[in-house]
């Protein structure tokens, strides 16, 4: 039995690219959003086809043969797709795929792009989480970052999304802004709780090279975010959403339980909030993508389309079959790489490693790679434990590996150790 797939959607539109945005999006191509959609279905059912050739043309015996059991609409800013068009995109993924019947669906959203209207349009038409992109309740931090909403904005979105039937919400921060300062993150987390989502991701700024907060902060005309402040935030954020109630689980992600934790099919402890769509990713699970610039992991292939959204919807319009050799490939494909063994071990590594509660389990990379973990990386998990970066802890069926309390401050020395 192959694992539940999960499918990613890139919608690259945005009214308006935030100033440290590096992500594959475009502003002011509004007008293209119809003729992306019907490419999106066109990819959809290219692979769709494609999977069925592959193990045999039968509903039941289609690619993930256990089901699709998340989708997830990223950007970008998906919620400037209309409830129909999203109705569409989902009824073409039912014709191509099978759902699991716990299926999760998440968009994300900028708060002030969402109307109760099409809040209840995209619940009837099957999405049952939303990623709203809040990032901070200062209405200063907000300008910096260029958000087109305030708190307000949240507030009404919130509540008109609870009003439209979810109740599976996750509210995006960003943390470690010039000149923020550690009381004003105490007050946006204070009123992100007083709004009682489910889910809380918190991310740290980066200036990414290429961005204009990358370009100002080499030219001296924004101050760079103070490390050690950032840190402090940090540490703040993971005894203050514990003490209500969310369950620190990956190393940005924080979630609530229905009741208790329970345990997932691979037998790895999470909340029962927790986003099922990235678990996939740091599970180093397959999962198909589609959209311009959208990256997928499935047969083995790392893989990713044309960034362009014209050069997307063109090669998607024309017959580009000729250029395909092996599903999941598609006339979208413009980049290809056949995983090796060392390849799949140092992403098992990296994106396990950020899970803080379940790490990795010897006996889940026994089973994935057929050699113990200590016999491929015995020096790199020796010099961790030293460094106090990881710790070894004893579950009820295999030992366990995974970040100390400073090791998640310091991630990246950790994963650099196993690229």
């Amino acid at each position: 039995m192959t694992p539940d797939i999960s499918i990613y959607l890139h919608i690259p539109f945005c009214k308006h690219r935030c100033a440290y945005c590096d992500f594959n999006t475009y502003a002011g191509q509004e007008d293209s959003i119809p003729a992306y959609v019907n490419a999106l279905i066109r990819e959809i059912e290219f692979v769709g086809e494609s999977a069925s050739q592959r193990v045999g043309d039968s509903a039941n015996q289609r690619f993930g043969e256990s089901g699709i059991h998340s989708i997830f609409f990223g950007g970008g800013t998906p919620s400037l797709l209309s409830a129909g068009q999203f109705d569409s995109i989902l009824k073409a993924l039912r014709r191509s795929f099978i759902f699991t019947a716990d299926i999760e669906i998440s968009i994300e959203a900028n708060p002030g792009t969402i109307s109760p209207e099409k809040l209840d349009g995209i619940r009837k038409a099957g999405v049952n989480r939303i990623s709203f992109g809040v990032q901070s309740a200062n209405t200063e931090e907000l300008r910096m970052l260029e958000r087109e909403h305030n708190f307000f904005d949240v507030i009404e979105a919130v509540a008109s999304a609870r009003k439209a039937g979810f109740d599976n919400l996750n509210l995006d921060l960003i943390y470690g802004l010039p000149e923020q300062t550690l009381d004003s993150w105490k007050t946006t987390l204070q009123r992100i709780v007083d709004l009682h989502p489910e889910h809380i991701s918190a991310y740290a700024l980066t200036l990414e090279h290429g961005t204009p907060f990358g370009r100002w902060s080499t030219k001296g005309l924004l101050p760079l975010p103070d490390p050690d402040l950032a840190a402090e935030m940090y540490e703040y954020a993971e005894e203050f959403l514990e003490n209500h109630g969310y369950v620190h689980y990956e190393i940005s992600n924080w979630a609530k339980n229905k009741i208790e934790l329970g345990r997932m099919k691979n037998e790895k402890i999470h909340p029962s909030f927790a986003c099922q769509h990235n678990l996939q990713y740091w599970h180093s699970l397959p999962y198909l993508a589609f959209g311009a610039g959208a990256h997928g992991y499935a047969n083995g292939y790392r893989y990713s389309n044309a960034l362009r959204i014209k050069t997307y919807i063109e090669r998607l319009t024309t017959d580009h079959r000729s250029l395909i050799t092996e599903f999941p490939l598609t006339p979208a494909t413009v980049n290809h790489h056949k995983q090796s063994s060392k390849d799949d071990i140092s992403d098992y590594m990296i994106n396990n490693l950020r899970l803080v509660q379940a790490g990795v389990a010897e006996s889940d990379f026994r089973l994935r790679f057929g050699r113990g973990l200590l016999d491929v990386h015995p020096k790199e998990i020796g010099e961790l434990i030293r460094d106090g970066l990881l710790e070894k802890k004893t579950s009820e069926n295999s030992e366990v590996f995974r970040l100390t309390k400073r090791g998640r401050l310091l991630g990246n020395q950790v994963f650099m150790r196993f690229v």
